[in-house]
């Protein structure tokens, strides 16, 4: 009697069984998305902080619609420059234009605070949201809490991120660039995230991240710039200008880059050279 009850136990449960993995077979767990890879620029892997987000990848087989105009085919080097930085220039006039908007937004409400006025619903979702997306763990809604955050949500200057862009992708031209969309040399840490590099270190895992559109590259290199704590000084630096209600420039906040790359002082100097010798390209 107790074994013929055993047996029909273990049917029971083996039939149960099937059906579950017959459920899992039609209903796989969901994949991670690019979105939800971590991207940084030259830190090592062991150091990685939370970082901008890469965009849906881009493939080699992508429409060419996505890719980078051929500037390798431009062998005039002033029309490089000028069709370069004609190029990129309004991308990154835009994503700083939906950084303004989201940075007016947040002066709003911290007006609205000071004043003991109260917050809407949809005040309260956009702020968290924002919070959110800049790393920013907002436990208090007050005036500090809005001023840390107002310390991210940020523009950065123009000529910065076109001088960085040129030098990163030598002006459009790199293999990362062409196949990857990623004009800031940006890293992630998944298998398959991106690129490997021809010259990677023996042990180290990194990949160069994929783009879907140099309009999402350029975003999360913002973002990049906004939230890791290897960008703070430029943060504090800038920060410290719209307080003194001196103009942020890019000749101020390069200084700051010395973590985006190992060559540290050697980087931030060709940055600056840079800067200054393209200046008639980058006024055009």
């Amino acid at each position: 009697m107790k074994s013929g009850r055993i047996k029909r136990i273990t049917f029971g449960l083996s039939a149960v069984a099937v059906g579950v993995m017959i459920i899992a077979s039609q209903n796989p767990a969901p994949q991670p998305t690019a979105e939800q890879l971590p991207v940084q620029k030259n830190a090592p892997e062991k150091q990685a902080q939370a970082v901008a987000k890469v965009s849906q990848p881009t493939t080699a087989t992508e429409p060419s619609a996505a890719r980078l105009p051929d500037f390798a085919a431009i062998t005039d080097v002033a029309e490089k420059k000028t069709a370069f930085f004609n190029y990129l220039r309004p991308k990154v006039e835009q994503q700083n234009a939906l950084i303004a908007d989201d940075r007016a937004f947040v002066e709003a409400l911290a007006q609205k605070i000071a004043a003991a006025s109260p917050l809407s619903e949809a005040d309260s979702e956009r702020v968290t949201a924002l919070a959110a997306r800049y790393r920013l763990d907002l436990r208090q809604l007050d005036s500090s809490a809005l001023a840390m955050l107002l310390a991210r949500v940020d523009t950065l200057p123009i000529e910065m991120v076109l001088v960085q862009a040129a030098n990163e992708s030598a002006w459009g031209t790199s293999r990362f660039a062409k196949m990857g969309n990623n004009l800031f040399g940006q890293w992630c840490f998944s298998k398959g995230c991106g690129l490997v590099p021809n010259s990677r270190t023996a042990g180290l895992q990194h990949e160069v991240a994929k783009f879907d559109s140099i309009d999402a590259s350029v975003r999360s290199y913002l973002l990049n710039i906004n939230t890791n704590a290897a960008y703070q000084q430029l943060r504090d630096v800038r920060a410290q200008l719209r307080a003194a209600q001196q103009p942020v420039t890019a000749d101020k906040l390069i200084p700051t880059l010395l973590a985006y790359s190992e060559r540290k002082e050697a980087y931030v100097e060709e940055l600056l050279a840079m800067l200054r010798h393209n200046q008639r390209w980058l006024k055009s």
